[in-house]
């Protein structure tokens, strides 16, 4: 697979934002299934305005989407970026989060907040 060459200012900024372990967890987590901000606050125990600002830093740069289901919004990796060969990279090194998903699973905080 040809991988693109990412601007240098762009990469440094995914980069900074991939430095916090919450936002790269995130990002490793919705590399396997996608997310509602109650199913990230059930493993981050972080309120919602605090998932959602780790949410749209990472949106603002383009390494997640959003979809709008009802009232609620889903996000997912973006695999159209420009930045996802250097994300996808970064993501092989990065343990799998199956408990995370496995609470947000068990756990099913959509049933709660009518996701």
């Amino acid at each position: 697979m040809l991988k693109s060459i990412v601007e240098l200012d762009r990469a440094a900024n995914a980069l900074k934002l991939l430095g916090d372990k919450t936002r790269l967890t995130m990002v490793k987590i919705l590399k396997q299934r996608e997310c509602c901000v109650c199913e990230f606050q059930e493993v981050f125990e972080m309120s919602q305005p605090s998932i959602s600002q780790h949410l749209r830093k990472l949106k603002d740069l383009g390494l997640v989407k959003e979809e709008r289901r009802g009232q609620w919004i889903y996000y997912s990796l973006n695999q159209q970026s420009d930045l996802y060969g250097l994300i996808d990279d970064i993501l092989e090194h990065v343990p799998v989060q199956t408990d995370k998903i496995k609470q947000i699973e068990k756990s099913n905080p959509t049933l709660r907040c009518g996701c």
